[in-house]
């Protein structure tokens, strides 16, 4: 980071120094131009350079929420709120009106507070005079004063913030240890040093990598040439930005340029460690996510464990699998889709008894392993890369450094010692080449004989089979016959989804009949509970187990579109906040969901019972707060898709024994697929008073919407009172009267008066506060769930201040000049169905 010093000015009192500062104000125009400050001028608060083409601004500024504290900072002149650098990121000033920054006539830039202390120096002096000059680059420079052209003595590109923008360096100095690294800011609207780091791993081939803390969480793959390994899409924006790795003696570092025709670009460090590339569009003045890191659950750092492969399209097995050759460490574990232990070979390695019989297996389409544990030649081929990890017992693995050569093969050699981590599936992935004993490619000839005489046994099986086929053709040929329907029924309803499109669905299909006897017929003894698409029973399938049975209403359209989003999206997720689907059926106009038995049924069964909430002490109340988190982070970040909920409320949120939460209900969710981020509907659907401002208006909806609803959920968890606030006449809902006592500085009032005696009022606070950020009425200002999961686990995280949730108060009062009944479409209906505006 930049040099700071604490020094004064010698012998310069405050009084004098406020004095000699307002002087400064009075002459700057003659020291100052549009873009330069020359020797002995400054830029004070209020005042601001602008960089010739118009592109940059550098000037003070107070971040959202804060105004007592001052920054210096860079922000692009089109949108202010986008700042790229900041000086005095560990040193605010707290005077709102003395802050200068002056350059001296040593050559040395200072950032001055109202009592002459220095919160921030370029720490660079010259006995010739000197300029500081904000390029149209962004980048701020002190250089020779010899007709704008001298050379450059200090420049902001070598201490970067949270931002990375065209031409900027991330690498490193391996001579003098010097570092060109991103640090995250503290919290939105705190500018200070936070937890998460990227910087340039240059061990072995060069790696971006994200840190939080001491963890390392994410990387991109080492270079091969044309882009990091394991971010292949950089190559289909080569058009706008250009990509360059330099690797010489005094400098190994990323850097990309913008074309001439390419839109202001900016890499940004979230407070959560998430680097966004984000573009900006003029027309509609706002920055457009272009690519995101970690983009998916594969992307977090060592994800399966030492020689463990990821791969985003098997969440049936929790995306993880061992490579070829290896079993889990843990099988236990394994089972228990707790993946990190890795796995160890079946068969050790033949290498050190003067013979080289091991050989090696390749592994196609892969990011290469973190190459930390490498060692690296970019003169070597292929083939002489293959024939020294022979003669290295320690070499566990091989593959090309350089794709860009080796006639398609690549060349350079990178090879691993002792194994390999981090490794995914990634669309134009490399091959790489893992060593095996001798005996592993034994397997596959005897797999080879197999072969042959597999088919004759199955033949005879086969024959046998028949014959007992025969014996009971009888009885069967109904229940093939239906079994036979149900699947062409229920995969017809699939196919005829637009948006789920063609699934290869692994999902038991359960006969009507069984159904039946499980329910003793739909008795009423058994139901559980009726939603607004149909009824709920509890059932006994085979072998003793609990099951719970939703039965559409018959001849209902919406029923069939639920049914359709029920089967495609549950059956292919898996995370333990979200409920389990189990199987289907269709028989005629019926269509049948089995999900997994929860005990404590459904949470609003809970906090809105005056007796039953008292069950829900605050550690009970927190963990469900932060389970439902982890879920919605799964479906919008984590799971193979995007996929917004749309009808989150505490009567989807059901408890299991252990009253950890699990999200139901998907009849309403939508998938969004690659980089889209919002869509709009022509029909509203979902349950008023948790429908967002934009989705109930106009049919706008994104992970935002689904934010919103966990913001409501949030603070009836935390009050024990619905969003329609019945037993409170002076507030039209529970946001309006949360809003309230957080204005009045009576926030805990909130909180529920059953939780006395087991409420942690640090936690409490905060839930309410982030509460707040998810129902603010403009999406852009809710965090997204990624940062609400990191928000309530880090709790000296510093959160922005919320703003005011006026829609629901204004459509209330609406409400109440029209004669409408809102209490009815609040809460007490399951389903409100709109037209959207």
């Amino acid at each position: 980071m930049e040099a700071r010093t604490t020094t004064r000015f010698p012998n310069l009192p405050a009084m004098v120094f406020l004095a000699i500062l307002l002087s400064l104000r009075a002459s700057s125009a003659a020291a100052i131009s549009s873009d330069t400050i020359n020797n002995g001028g400054n830029v004070t608060d209020g005042e601001t350079l602008v960089s010739a083409g118009g592109s940059f601004t550098l000037g003070f500024f107070s971040p959202s929420g804060v105004p007592a504290k001052r920054y210096l900072g860079i922000w692009f002149t089109a949108s202010p709120d986008a700042i790229c650098w900041v000086a005095n990121r560990d040193t605010p000033l707290s005077n709102t009106t003395s802050g200068a920054l002056v350059i001296g006539t040593t050559g040395i830039l200072q950032l001055l507070d109202g009592s002459g202390q220095a919160a921030w120096s370029s720490n660079t002096t010259r006995s010739t005079p000197a300029m500081a000059q904000l390029l149209d680059t962004g980048n701020l420079v002190v250089r020779e004063q010899s007709s704008g052209s001298g050379s450059i003595l200090w420049q902001s590109f070598d201490h970067p913030s949270n931002t990375l923008l065209a031409g900027m360096r991330l690498g490193k100095n391996p001579q003098t240890g010097a570092e060109w690294s991103l640090t995250s800011w503290r919290a939105p609207n705190d500018p200070s040093p936070g937890d998460c780091r990227r910087v340039m791993d240059t061990k072995g081939l060069p790696d971006c990598v994200s840190w939080q803390g001491s963890v390392k969480k994410y990387r991109t793959g080492p270079w091969n040439g044309l882009w990091f390994s394991g971010v292949p899409e950089m190559a289909s924006y080569s058009e706008l930005f250009s990509n360059l790795v330099i690797v010489r003696a005094d400098e190994i570092a990323y850097i990309f340029n913008a074309t001439a025709d390419a839109p202001f670009s900016r890499l940004v460090l979230s407070e959560v460690g998430v680097l966004q590339r984000l573009a900006w569009d003029p027309a509609s003045r706002v920055w457009n996510t272009f690519a995101q890191a970690p983009r998916d659950v594969c992307d977090d750092y060592a994800m399966c464990g030492a020689f463990g492969l990821c791969n985003v399209n098997t969440a049936s097995t929790l995306f993880c699998s061992c490579v070829a050759g290896f079993s889990p460490v843990n099988a236990a574990q394994w089972s228990m889709r707790e993946s990190e232990g890795g796995c160890r070979r079946n068969v050790p390695l033949e290498c050190g008894n003067g013979t080289t019989t091991d050989g090696f297996m390749v592994v196609k389409g892969v990011k290469l392993p973190d190459t930390d544990n490498t060692t690296v030649d970019m003169g070597a081929t292929l083939d002489e890369c293959r024939a020294r990890c022979f003669t290295n017992c320690s070499c566990v693995a091989y593959a090309a450094a350089d794709i860009r050569a080796g006639g398609g093969a690549g060349s350079g050699c990178v090879m691993w010692m002792n194994y390999i981590v981090d490794v995914r599936y990634v669309d134009k992935g490399q091959d790489l080449y893992v060593r095996l004993a001798k005996s592993e490619f034994a397997k596959e000839k005897r797999m080879g004989v197999a072969r042959i005489v597999l088919p004759i046994l199955a033949s005879l099986l086969a024959l046998t089979a028949a014959v007992l086929y025969i014996i009971w053709i009888c009885r069967l040929r109904g229940q093939r016959r239906s079994n036979n329907m149900q699947k062409k029924e229920i995969l017809g309803y699939l196919n005829t989804s637009n948006e789920l499109g063609d699934e290869n669905l692994e999902l038991p299909f359960v006969s009507f009949g069984d159904i039946i006897t499980a329910t003793n017929n739909f008795s009423e003894a058994n139901m559980l509970g009726q939603g607004g698409f149909g009824k709920v029973y509890k059932g006994m399938l085979d072998e003793n187990k609990e099951v719970a049975i939703k039965r559409l209403g018959q001849g209902s359209g919406q029923g069939a579109e639920e049914f359709r989003n029920e089967v495609v999206l549950i059956a292919k997720l898996q995370h333990r906040n979200l409920v389990r689907l189990l199987g289907c059926c269709i028989h005629g106009d019926e269509k049948l969901l089995i999900y997994e038995y929860l005990p404590n049924k459904s949470l609003d069964s809970f906090i809105f019972d005056a007796a039953s909430k008292k069950v829900l002490d605050w550690p009970t109340r927190f963990k469900i707060i932060k389970g439902i988190s982890r879920g919605l982070l799964y479906l919008h970040r984590d799971s193979r898709l995007t996929i917004i909920h749309r009808d989150l409320k505490p009567s989807n949120i059901l408890l299991d024994a252990d009253m950890s939460p699990k999200i139901s209900d998907f009849g309403m969710a939508r998938i969004f697929g690659g980089n889209q981020h919002e869509a709009n509907t022509n029909r509203v659907v979902g349950t008023y008073g948790y429908m967002s401002p934009e989705y109930a208006m106009d049919g706008a909806f994104s992970v935002k919407s689904d934010t919103y609803s966990f913001g409501v959920i949030l603070l009836e968890i935390i009050s024990g009172s619905k969003i329609s606030l019945t037993h409170i006449t002076d507030f039209p809902n529970l946001l309006a009267y949360a809003w309230s006592l957080w204005k009045e500085g009576k926030a805990m009032n909130l909180v529920d008066s059953s939780l006395v005696g087991s409420c942690s009022p640090n936690e409490a606070f905060r839930c309410i506060h982030i509460g707040l950020l998810c129902v603010q009425d403009n999406p852009n200002s809710r965090p997204l769930m990624s940062s609400v999961v990191f928000m309530l686990e880090n709790e000296t995280i510093a959160l922005s201040v919320p703003k005011q949730p006026v829609y629901l108060s204004q459509r209330y009062f609406e409400a109440q000049e029209t004669g409408e009944n809102t209490s009815s479409s609040m809460n007490n209906m399951s389903m409100t169905v709109l037209e959207a505006r």
